[in-house]
């Protein structure tokens, strides 16, 4: 049984790139948390309704999505295959310039 998601994928697995690593070391540890909580989310079914999952214009290939982990701060990640690669989090407007 297939859950209907990004394009009817299931995630089965998520990698981090260097840069969402080092975004990731910069948060507090309560936005850390709240992060792994909405990753966990994501996992569980990849359009989660209060995740806000929509795609970024003007980027085709890679195709870069956005989850909102806060009202300021997003993760921006890519589809490739079942598995999410995490590209950044960071506040919105550097998401938005640098995703």
């Amino acid at each position: 049984m297939t859950k209907v998601g990004v394009g009817g994928v299931v995630l089965a697995s998520i990698d981090y790139t260097a840069r969402f690593k080092k975004d990731w070391k910069k948060l507090p540890t309560a936005l850390q948390d709240l992060s792994k909580d909405k990753l966990c989310d994501l996992m569980k079914n990849p359009m989660p309704a209060g995740l806000r999952f929509e795609k970024l214009k003007g980027y085709r290939n890679p195709s870069i999505y956005t989850i909102h982990v806060t009202g300021n701060y997003k993760i921006s990640l890519e589809i490739v295959r079942d598995k999410a690669v995490l590209r950044r989090i960071a506040c919105h407007d550097d998401i938005d310039r640098t995703p």
